[in-house]
């Protein structure tokens, strides 16, 4: 029988591979250059780790083809046909702008220019009544100006849609008998509500996406089937859960972003493990950082979510922070003479001063090493880093500017730099209404762990944990995940006026459409968990709550009693005497997937040395340190700072005053004093 799991996470200098064994839950991983063409890095990276396919139970995988897409603008001609009236609401948006201040910044134009926006007469409602059928001869005629123009994707947007979507099926009936092989995505069925902007905007990408996706997905799947590969391609999307190549055609748009949401995945599970159910995640690589939270298990999701500003895609998505700070971003001086950090980076090439490969400019990098806390053999001794490079650029970057010696340069650019990372997860945490000091810090990623302990410091988080492979530690979280698919329906009523039996109603409705597709799927209806919320807010608000509700919904004052209490929470009052609206109704359908459990340890008593000593850093003072390897480091082993602990794929730091531990899955718990 199959007994690996296999994930791959493709980033854009490499692809990691996550190798798991059933039978033992144990772990290898693979690293390998990505290409031009994913696919290749993925078989490349396949064939490196010796991977037999037809041995493979289950292979994952989180991409960044959709988000790269949606970045570069390298998307097929993509067309627009809306309601008479309607065609430039994804162009007016919501008339606002990434920086207020900035009178000069413009935002980019829409993926679909002006001329390929077309209308048709047609009329729905705000109760749902179709006032106006859609003139099909004028549908028609837009069909063929289409058709005639060579477009390769569709979009069909229509005002009021989201309550009864019949025109807009009509019309997707009309241009798929003129253009059988065109994606065509209604909103509609893309996403089922109020808000034209952000309905037309998602759908539209969606569009947009759906040849890119599918051409990838395709290709990737095929070239699994030959090399002996027989279940079906899995891909991580910004939900938190995986879906199937069947569904990528019509939810193309949920792949947006689906590298960064693995990470998120990976460190609520590795927190959960280790005893901490509220958990933050902070993924720091080469040019940026990701910052997640996790609370009572689960991470925090949001809809508000976009890769360039202006044109939301409002499917659900764990909510992830990146700013830009990496290992590669650059130390500067701002006009008014103060120290700046990122989000400048020096990236993958010429990257950091101590590659040496051009570049004078001091990064986070450099300043480590001249530190004294990142070595100058990494990789395994496959990448060598030059520490008089290093320090050169950061006296000349810092040191000189600001008349201070090396090491003080190089930690006046560290402390920066976790200035910044401390702020992003402030944002994340305490602007959201949690206390960091009930969390614990998942440090992970290339240069995570690197920082973790002194950003926790910075927010008295009381422990950072450091998973066995940092670097790689997304390509876990593609493990780790279920299916899962997201549905929701306007709800607009007063609370005071809600009938528990129709809410629960909509509920069933939806419920028996998510049953059909995960079936559909192949999840068997044992593994198939429903979990319900609904958005909720005070009366004359506009943005609104998401509360958690049963499975069946006899009673609308004990919800109403569930929003005071978490509007109590997230943002620090509460009306009891205010009325309250519905607003939208929620389901996340999810198909659990059988997951191998990681590989326990038990304690051995043993006590390694350390490989080596050097001289380290913190606070003014070099400090005489062990270096462990963490190949050495057994369950159970105690340490205390300082220490640096170094492995393939990262290192970390313990400073002066913290404790660590491994415990029995074979990851560092620190303990943060101070």
């Amino acid at each position: 029988m199959p007994n690996l799991r296999v994930a791959v996470d493709v980033g854009g200098t490499f692809t990691d591979i996550c190798i798991m064994d059933e039978d033992t839950g144990l772990i290898r991983i693979e690293k390998t250059s990505s290409t031009k063409d994913p696919i290749d890095g993925i078989m490349g990276g396949v064939g490196k780790a010796g991977i037999d396919l037809s041995s493979v139970a289950l292979f994952s995988h989180g991409t960044t083809v959709a988000t790269n897409a949606l970045i570069t603008r390298r998307l097929p001609r993509t067309a627009m046909v809306s309601t008479e009236g309607f065609r430039d609401v994804i162009e007016i948006r919501r008339a606002n702008k990434e920086d207020l201040w900035d009178v000069y910044k413009d935002v980019v134009p829409p993926y679909v220019p002006r001329r390929d926006r077309l209308t048709v007469p047609e009329r729905v409602d705000s109760a749902g009544q179709v006032v106006e059928a859609l003139d099909e001869a004028k549908a028609r005629e837009v069909a063929r100006i289409l058709a005639r123009r060579g477009v390769e994707a569709i979009a069909v947007c229509f005002m009021n849609s989201y309550l009864n979507g019949t025109n807009e099926r009509r019309m997707r009936e009309i241009l798929i008998e003129a253009m059988p092989d065109v994606p065509v995505s209604i909103s509609s069925q893309v996403l089922p509500e109020i808000f034209e902007h952000e309905r037309f905007s998602t759908t539209v990408a969606n569009a947009a996406l759906s040849p890119v996706v599918v051409s990838y997905t395709s290709r990737l799947g095929e070239r699994l089937a030959t090399e002996g590969y027989t279940r079906d391609l899995l891909l991580l999307h910004t939900g938190g859960g995986v879906m199937t190549p069947g569904s990528v055609k019509d939810y193309a748009a949920r792949l947006a972003g689906s590298g960064i949401a693995a990470g998120a995945i990976a460190s609520r599970h590795i927190a959960s493990l280790c005893g901490f159910p509220n958990s933050i995640g902070l993924d720091m690589g080469g040019t940026s950082t990701d910052v997640s939270l996790a609370y009572e298990g689960q991470s925090r999701v949001t809809k508000d979510w976009f890769i360039e500003f202006g044109y939301p895609i409002r499917f659900s998505s764990i909510e992830v922070l990146t700013i830009g700070a990496g290992g590669g971003s650059l130390a500067w001086t701002d006009e008014a003479g103060s120290l700046r950090n990122g989000p400048q980076s020096a990236g993958a090439f010429p990257g950091p001063a101590c590659y040496g490969n051009g570049n004078e400019q001091a990064t986070n990098t450099d300043a480590n090493v001249t530190l004294g806390r990142l070595g100058t053999s990494l990789a395994g001794g496959k990448v060598q880093l030059d520490a008089g490079l290093a320090r050169a650029a950061v006296e000349r970057s810092v040191g000189e500017p600001f008349s201070l010696s090396a090491t003080a340069a190089a930690e006046a650019i560290v402390k920066v730099a976790n200035a910044n990372m401390s702020d992003a997860v402030r944002l994340i945490s305490i602007s959201r209404g949690y206390d960091p000091r009930d969390f614990a810090l998942v440090a992970f990623g290339g240069a995570g762990a690197l920082h973790g302990v002194d950003v926790a410091r910075e927010l008295a988080i009381p422990a950072v944990i450091v998973p066995p492979n940092p670097g790689v530690t997304s390509a876990l979280g593609c493990l780790l995940v279920d299916m899962q698919h997201d549905f929701s329906e306007n709800c607009m009523v007063e609370a005071a006026d809600a009938d528990p039996a129709a809410v629960e109603a909509q509920f069933a409705r939806i419920e028996r459409e998510a049953l059909d597709r995960l079936t559909h799927e192949g999840v068997a209806e044992a593994d198939i968990v429903l979990q319900r919320s609904i958005d909720m807010m005070y009366r004359g608000q506009w943005r609104s709550l998401a509360v958690s509700v049963p499975s069946s919904i006899t009673a609308i004052a004990p919800l109403v009693a569930d929003f005071h209490r978490e509007h109590q929470r997230e943002y620090n009052f509460r009306r009891d005497d205010a009325p309250v609206s519905f607003f939208r109704v929620n389901l996340k359908a999810i198909g659990v997937v059988p997951k191998a459990e990681l590989a326990a340890h038990e304690p051995t008593g043993a006590i390694p040395e350390p490989v080596s000593r050097r001289e380290v850093w913190f606070e003014g003072e070099g400090r005489d340190t062990p270096v462990y390897a963490r190949a050495d480091l057994p369950c159970g082993f105690r340490f205390a700072g300082p220490a640096i602990v170094e492995q393939v794929d990262s290192t970390v730091v313990v400073p002066p005053g913290a404790a660590a531990e491994v415990d029995r899955y074979l990851n560092i718990i620190i303990r943060v004093k101070g």
